[in-house]
């Protein structure tokens, strides 16, 4: 008491506590609610995308699996996390309770109520956001979902755009690549037309994409991938051409969609040809 009358330690005034409080409340629930946001979007694309359709080849689509996989969104979650519980240790507000015990409540919550989001459309919207030319703020979390539409050496899911003998034309989230049906080990239950959406297991070699593996299926299966599809292509009923677009010729823009530019282009170049 006499030091701090003499003055040689002063004490720190209320706001300055209440301040700091806010703080590190505001950064603790911050952290949480990024951690329930990264584990929604972990959820939502593993339902949405074609990564866990990879897994019903077997160990074969074993390698497409892990290079479709969301690392970006799930080191996100791992960080927020841990963001949240080294605040909580280091704030002093466990004093004489165990972290442990803190930590696994905290984490439980985080995924009981990331599960719960999952099963609404906020993801989804958050997904259309981040690829919206419109909204420069979906940036932040457009490299979050790169995995899912960037092209994998192993595998590949997108929609059947041509069919010429043995080879067919798929439209991926990225690009538009050749399929050699001849190299698969066995053929696909349905029938393969154009439009239809497939998921493959294979290798490429010389810019040809050689499947062990075919599973068709619809774009209700993958809808990331059908929405990517349609982002970079445009919608049926022409593959790469919107719909209602009759003032130019088919042939052309389906042409000029097949070699990977998107159809707004394909629109310009066909009519200014």
């Amino acid at each position: 008491m006499s030091e701090i009358k003499s003055g040689r330690i002063k004490l720190r005034s209320k706001y300055i506590f209440l301040a700091e409080k806010l703080g590190i409340g505001s950064a603790f629930a911050l952290s949480v609610l990024l951690g329930i946001l990264f584990f929604t979007l972990v959820l939502f694309y593993l339902r949405a995308s074609d990564n866990l359709r990879y897994l019903s080849f077997g160990s074969r689509g074993f390698f497409a699996f892990l290079q479709s996989f969301p690392y970006a969104l799930v080191l996100a979650f791992i960080v927020a996390i841990f963001i949240a519980a080294l605040i909580i240790k280091k704030s002093g507000v466990l004093y004489q309770r165990p972290f442990g015990r803190i930590a696994m409540i905290m984490v439980g919550c985080v995924l009981v109520i990331g599960t719960t989001l999952a099963f609404t459309d906020i993801a989804e919207r958050i997904e259309r956001r981040a690829f919206d030319a419109k909204r420069p703020d979906g940036k932040f979390f457009r490299p979050l979902f790169g995995a899912g539409f960037s092209s994998h050496g192993s595998g590949l899911a997108g929609r059947i755009v041509g069919i010429d003998g043995k080879y067919i034309e798929v439209q991926t989230p990225s690009e538009v690549v050749k399929i050699d049906l001849s190299k698969l080990h066995e053929m696909p239950e349905g029938e393969i037309k154009e439009n239809s959406f497939i998921v493959a297991v294979g290798e490429r070699k010389n810019g040809i994409f050689e499947p062990e593996s075919i599973r068709i299926l619809s774009g209700d299966d993958m809808p990331m991938i059908q929405r990517g599809v349609n982002r970079r292509f445009g919608e049926p009923p022409f593959a790469g051409i919107p719909p209602n677009r009759s003032n130019t010729e088919p042939f052309c823009l389906s042409e000029c969609a097949r070699t990977g530019n998107d159809f707004i282009f394909c629109e310009k170049s066909c009519i200014n040809r």
